[in-house]
């Protein structure tokens, strides 16, 4: 009697569907970020769905086409299919708008700009060296590249960098406990939105925005001389890997230290010469663990190797760090569903 041959294992369907969607995971950010351009989501009112052909006519596009692009927005949850064929508004969608509260219209455009489609392959290539890959494509640095020949892409992600600096100033403003806090120093801290919404929540609180000069002189219109802040503000050109001079009774340094360990060590170092014993430190960052965003966060770590040779960090190494510069960690505390607040004071 012949046995017969063991039977061999199938591949689990479940598994082999998702790997599928991964490996086609430019098909939904194409998709989204056509849906931005097009300006589908601001065509769409919120209690009226429309059809293809109706939403085809208020955009300028070809309906076929249009219905495609919408089948596979709502297969991702962004936009639903009524019963009777026409589509209709998800939370998701609505974040598409440019005017939406939170909107990420721009973060949309900016995560999909034509220069990344073409650092994304060289990841193979950013993981043997460790370094990233933009100069090798773009014949210059990334952010060289992005004010010199970026044209659009610099405008997008100017507005990218806007949109999601407020919404995270926003949340901070709500998170910081300023009990005992008379001065405030927001390093590296852009056009200064963080420090403007904890000046405008204490009338007595005073602060300074550090920042490259570039940056610096197109701070938040309020921070500026003749702002409604301006008073209270020292605007602070320089670069806080090379020095910070300013005491204060708060840092914050929020979404900087993702360059190399030497430039965040720097960073750190400098703000404890700077301070007085028992000053506040808080840190601000994305973490690739112990996050609900971890799709996200890794993505965007991935990406910052390929741009800059930076990365995103872990707990464990934002503590490490932290504590060899001479800062004494407290709670580490998330912020909203993407950022993490370490809470630390100078040593004493």
């Amino acid at each position: 009697m012949t046995t017969a041959p063991p039977a061999k294992p199938q591949a689990d369907p479940q598994a082999a569907m998702r790997l599928r969607e991964i490996v086609f995971g430019a098909a939904p950010a194409a998709a989204a970020r056509a849906a931005a351009t097009l300006g589908l989501a601001d065509a769409l009112d919120d209690d009226s769905p429309a059809t293809a052909e109706q939403l085809a006519e208020r955009i300028g596009v070809q309906a076929r086409p249009l219905r495609r692009l919408l089948l596979t927005l709502t297969s991702h949850g962004l936009f639903q299919e009524t019963a009777d064929g026409r589509f209709a508004h998800t939370e998701m969608s609505k974040l598409l708008r440019e005017d939406a509260p939170g909107s990420l219209h721009h973060i949309t455009l900016w995560c999909t700009e034509p220069w990344t489609w073409q650092v994304w392959p060289k990841l193979a290539d950013a993981v043997r060296t460790g370094d990233g890959v933009f100069p090798e494509v773009f014949g210059k640095t990334f952010f060289d590249y992005l004010h010199t020949e970026g044209g659009e892409s610099a405008r997008v992600f100017d507005r990218a960098m806007t949109s999601s600096s407020r919404q995270a100033a926003q949340d901070l403003a709500e998170y910081v406990d300023l009990t005992g806090v008379a001065s405030v120093a927001d390093i590296g801290g852009g056009q200064g939105f963080v420090l403007a919404g904890l000046l405008e929540r204490d009338p007595a609180l005073r602060g300074a925005l550090l920042d490259l000069p570039a940056v610096v002189a197109n701070a938040d219109p309020r921070l500026r001389e003749g702002g409604s802040l301006a008073g209270r503000v020292q605007l602070l050109p320089g670069d806080c890997r090379e020095d910070i001079p300013v005491r204060a009774d708060l840092y914050i340094i929020k979404n900087i230290l993702e360059w190399d360990d030497a430039s965040t060590r720097a960073t750190l170092r400098n703000v404890v010469a700077a301070a007085d014993p028992g000053a506040r430190v808080l840190v601000i960052e994305n973490l690739v663990d112990d996050s609900p965003s971890m799709r996200f966060t890794t993505a965007m770590d991935l990406l910052l190797l390929l741009n800059v040779g930076g990365a995103k960090h872990s707990k464990a190494s934002m503590t490490a760090l932290m504590t060899e510069a001479g800062l004494v960690l407290g709670d580490v505390r998330p912020v909203n569903g993407y950022l993490h607040a370490f809470e630390a004071v100078v040593k004493k």
